[in-house]
């Protein structure tokens, strides 16, 4: 569906732009790794590791959901688009990956928050967003965590 992807896009343009997750990121020192490459694609963390070069820290940006619930009548489309923001740390040691984890976290959600508003093309963000931690697991560099960011973003369409 075109909706899912135009929003996606949209906070692809966001997180890459020069204000974006990289100036957050640029005011963190983070064992001195390079900002985030934003990628488009909704792929387990160790199929990634297995098929392709990751550099870490990653970020992946999709679409989990699109809502039509009509709530504007004689509007095509009146609902909501949930996207999911994926950053993934990974290293040697154990000590210091979830603080560089939530560091991380942290830019990505300044960014969201920087991001309030009319996104264009009937595209709203109100400012809401949930972050879920997951368990370090290995893989990437000896060891990897994720941190999973997800959002609404409310969408009227003719």
């Amino acid at each position: 569906m075109q909706i899912g992807s135009q929003a996606r896009s949209k906070l692809i343009d966001r997180l890459s732009a020069p204000t974006g997750i990289s100036a957050s990121m640029a005011a963190l020192v983070v064992s001195g790794d390079p900002p985030p490459t934003v990628l488009s694609q909704n792929v387990a963390a160790d199929l990634v590791d297995k098929t392709t070069s990751v550099q870490y820290p990653a970020v992946s940006v999709y679409c989990e959901k699109i809502s039509n619930d009509l709530t504007e009548k004689f509007r095509s489309f009146s609902g909501t688009v949930q996207l999911a923001i994926e950053v993934r740390q990974s290293q040697d040691r154990l000590d210091g990956i979830e603080d560089a984890l939530e560091q991380y976290a942290d830019a990505v959600t300044q960014t969201l928050t920087a991001s309030r508003g009319d996104w264009g093309d009937g595209m709203f963000f109100a400012g809401a967003y949930q972050v879920s931690f997951g368990a370090v697991k290995k893989g990437g560099k000896n060891f990897t965590q994720t941190a999973k960011i997800t959002f609404e973003v409310g969408v009227s369409r003719s």
